[in-house]
């Protein structure tokens, strides 16, 4: 029997509940892991409140990026050994598979060597938010280009400021209010805008010396979408990889006119589905941990047994980083 976290009803933090359960062998194409970190994100908050894309299978487990060491290979399961060190990347749909536990079976093809230069806590934080913040290299921002990251106190905000200075763009990072701006400058941001305290059109105007952002990097949507346009260079890309708002989000027909604005969405999986192009951005990220270019920061930590109030702090937005569990 090992530890595992199980949701019969959607709702709150409290409905996860942790209990006792066979996790059992693992079939064709899995891998059982002993699960060592779980990295929280908010998409695995939005599945257990049923307020994710699609609504959750009850029950169900959850969670779907971690670290550990692999147990046990399913027949046919090929080029891992068992100790190996390894990560577990969100390659499959929130509810197919869960790691928050001690014990997990997965797909074989979410299951990616460790760096070995990491710990577990800092490799269960990785994969996601560094492939979602790779849509501004996918701009191919360049030296000098200006990066407007909305919420940029979170693991992918954070991921995406270091992506923008390590391609020598100069990125300015979005918060609600200005509490948040030292760290966010201590980890790399060139300047922060509080986006509740201040006009946020005229102080990009005045940070870009009236050329506007080349990118709009935001998890928000909704109708701040419109400022986020107006506050834009001529032929800008305005990526949306999120709803956070839980607002409509608004076309904004004139200033992308006028400005010959891209309007994009994007999510994490448009790479990990793509072989080719996933390999080039798994290749560079270890190469921007390696090289110190990346480094994964973590806001915190909670063992297993409060898994309750790390689902809290994650929704409480005080966090700057990754918020991790260890069972």
């Amino acid at each position: 029997m090992t530890q595992i976290v199980r949701i019969y009803k959607t709702g709150g933090p409290e409905v996860l509940k942790l209990e006792e359960a066979e996790v059992g062998q693992p079939g064709a194409g899995e891998i059982r892991i002993r699960v060592e970190a779980i990295g929280l994100n908010r998409s695995e908050a939005l599945f257990r409140a049923g307020a994710y894309l699609v609504p959750p299978k009850l029950p169900t487990l959850i969670g779907y990026e971690a670290a550990g060491t692999v147990e046990a290979l399913g027949p046919a399961v090929q080029g891992f050994s068992a100790g190996e060190r390894v990560c577990v990347v969100p390659t499959y749909r929130l509810g197919e598979y869960g790691v928050y536990g001690e014990k997990a079976i997965v797909p074989a093809r979410s299951v990616i060597p460790a760096p070995p230069q990491l710990s577990s806590v800092q490799a269960a934080s990785i994969w996601m938010q560094y492939f979602t913040a790779f849509a501004v290299i996918e701009a191919r921002i360049g030296i000098g280009d200006y990066v407007l990251i909305p919420a940029a106190s979170s693991s992918v905000g954070i991921a995406a400021i270091q992506l923008a200075n390590w391609a020598g763009a100069v990125p300015i990072a979005a918060t609600r209010h200005s509490a948040k701006a030292a760290a966010l400058k201590a980890l790399g941001a060139e300047h922060v805008i509080a986006t509740a305290e201040t006009d946020v059109v005229a102080e990009v105007l005045r940070i870009t010396g009236g050329k506007g952002v080349r990118v709009v990097f935001d998890p928000v949507g909704g109708p701040f979408v419109e400022t986020l346009a107006n506050a834009m260079a001529e032929e800008g890309i305005l990526f949306i990889y999120g709803s956070l708002s839980g607002q409509p989000t608004p076309y904004p027909h004139w200033p992308a006119a006028f400005k010959s604005l891209s309007l994009r969405g994007w999510v994490h999986t448009f790479l990990w589905n793509r072989p080719e192009r996933a390999a080039r951005a798994r290749d560079l990220i270890l190469r921007g941990l390696a090289e110190g270019h990346l480094r994964p920061v973590i806001a915190k930590t909670f063992p297993l047994g409060q898994i309750v109030e790390a689902h809290r702090f994650l929704e409480s937005n005080q966090q700057v980083g990754k918020i991790v569990v260890t069972p």
